[in-house]
């Protein structure tokens, strides 16, 4: 399994490194949770939201790869229990190579790398800080290979 989460940002607070490694270190050999960042663009008061999106956008694109399933997060995405999103899980890493999750800045991601992905997903109803996102997520990975693995975790 090869999953990578693509997230815009390179300076979270401590706490948020170690929570993401904490989840990344329990997935066992042959398990790989990779973290793959770039800077979020500059924000000044003028700035349109389309600008920031567009410029994050870029150093995203060229992450992707060719041959990934590409997630998307995002608030207008499904929300899954974690049953779901492990037998998701399970079907992506079946039939691709790579599982690629895209986590947008904090004004989320463009309409284009909305339209790149082959699936979104919304962890919620609620909106959460970008880079609490990453920490999320990688325990929701744990927890869904802890689920198809019976590991007593998931319960």
């Amino acid at each position: 399994m090869k999953v990578e989460l693509l997230a815009a940002g390179t300076r979270p607070p401590g706490w948020i490194d170690e929570g993401f490694r904490e989840f990344q270190k329990r997935l066992p050999r042959g398990n790989e949770l990779i973290l793959r960042q770039w800077p979020t663009a500059r924000r000044r008061k003028q700035d349109s939201i389309v600008r920031l999106q567009k410029e994050e956008e870029d150093n995203l694109l060229k992450l992707l790869h060719p041959d990934a399933f590409i997630v998307a997060l995002d608030r207008r995405g499904k929300i899954w229990s974690t049953q779901e999103l492990a037998l998701k899980m399970k079907g992506w890493l079946q039939n691709h190579s790579r599982v690629q999750i895209m986590i947008g800045g904090p004004d989320g991601l463009s309409s284009i790398c909305l339209s790149r992905a082959n699936l979104i997903w919304s962890l919620s109803e609620l909106t959460f800080p970008h880079y609490l996102v990453r920490v999320l997520v990688a325990e929701q990975i744990y927890r869904a290979w802890s689920h198809l693995n019976n590991h007593p975790y998931h319960k």
